[in-house]
Order: structure tokens, then C-alpha cells, then sequence
């Protein structure tokens, strides 16, 4: 049974491979990165409602009743922007990186890094912190959405 199960397996990674390039690989792998950045980040909020004395399920502080609202409500946000954001990034990835694998990877590294210093910085209690290197994960989704844009539009003039 179990040579029947490896036969089958190694079956189903030739067809992958017949279908993906090889340096789909490093797509896969920037977006297991996002998803440890994203552990990461709802760890820190987790940390800050024990520290502000934000019990669950409360989403948002109120700041009548809490004086570290404001600090509290910015690491919220960091996190909840970057869970907003994970889909769109998430899709771009991974059909642009089926015809720009390599690109993909650099841009969707780029977003990695510049998501972790957009929370960082909105984690100060300065939203404006949050775009001093943040702003240039914008620049990766824009380059995701042209990679994407290069794989679909073939498809259709076929």
C-alpha cells in the first residue's frame, strides 16, 4: 500500500511540474512567509490587549473608556489592514506567479517586507508611522496586478 501511495504521489507531482515551472516553488514559499508574518502580527495584538486591557471579543477600544485606546485601535488596525489585504495579495500571487514566477517572487517579497514596517509603524499609535516604508507594498500589488494581467489576457486572445 504504501509504494502504491508514493507511485500516486509522485504521479501527482509530475503533473504539478508539468503544468507550473519550477520556480513556482519560491511563489509557495513567499506566501507560507506571509502567512508566519501574519502569526506574527496577530501575536503582537494579542500581547497589546493584555497590555491595554482590551478583553475578546472586543474588536476596538473605546477611548471614554480606555486611555490606551488609540495605541490599542493602531495595532488592531495594522493587523486587521494586513488580513483585508491578504486575499487580493494572495490571488495576485499565485495566478501572476503561474507566468511571472520569478517577478512574483520579488514583488511578493517586497509586500512581505513592507507589510511588516506598515504594521511596525502603525503599531507606534501614529497611523502616519505606517507609510514611511509601508507605502511601498502598493508598489508590489501594482506590479502583482500587471503580472496577473499578463497571464489572464492571453488566456482570453487564445
Amino acid at each position: 500500500e504504501n509504494s502504491e501511495a508514493l507511485s500516486i504521489s509522485k504521479i501527482s507531482m509530475a503533473a504539478i511540474t508539468e503544468f507550473l515551472p519550477k520556480e513556482y516553488g519560491y511563489v509557495v514559499l513567499v506566501l507560507v512567509f506571509y502567512c508566519f508574518l501574519n502569526l506574527w502580527m496577530g501575536a503582537q495584538l494579542g500581547r497589546a490587549r493584555k497590555r491595554y486591557n482590551v478583553p475578546y471579543p472586543t474588536l476596538y477600544a473605546i477611548e471614554s473608556e480606555n486611555k490606551d485606546a488609540k495605541l490599542f485601535n493602531c495595532v488592531q488596525r495594522g493587523h486587521q489592514n494586513s488580513l483585508e489585504m491578504m486575499p487580493m495579495y494572495f490571488i495576485l500571487m499565485i495566478l501572476g506567479g503561474m507566468k511571472h514566477p520569478c517577478i512574483c517572487t520579488g514583488l511578493g517579497l517586497l509586500y512581505n517586507v513592507s507589510r511588516f514596517f506598515y504594521f511596525k509603524g502603525y503599531a507606534t499609535g501614529d497611523p502616519m508611522k505606517r507609510l514611511t516604508i509601508g507605502k511601498y507594498g502598493f508598489l508590489g500589488l501594482l506590479g502583482l496586478m500587471i503580472c496577473t494581467i499578463s497571464f489572464g489576457v492571453p488566456l482570453i486572445l487564445a
